[in-house]
């Protein structure tokens, strides 16, 4: 189980969506309204993200993770802008 969720900002959406896919566990978003949505479901991705981005980025984003090793992905992907698979 995670202590802190992570706070993510200015994030590239396509390179947060390729990062999600090659996430194993669940990926939840968490709203300061309160709506918790999984971010592994499609439709929730667009639901989700639909409301929080400003222009082509997310602009703040709290995000809890099931799996440690997703949360170590998303977290290397906030700070580096680390997309999985893909070569500097």
């Amino acid at each position: 189980m995670m202590n802190d969720n992570l706070v993510m900002h200015n994030i590239d959406v396509y390179d947060f969506i390729k990062t999600l896919d090659s996430c194993t566990g669940d990926v939840f978003l968490e709203t300061p309204e309160g709506d918790v949505l999984n971010l592994k479901s499609k439709l929730c991705q667009i639901a989700g993200l639909a409301n929080i981005i400003q222009g082509a980025f997310i602009a703040e984003a709290t995000i809890r993770c099931t799996n440690p090793e997703d949360e170590q992905k998303l977290f290397r992907f906030n700070l580096y802008k680390e997309v999985p698979g893909e070569e500097k």
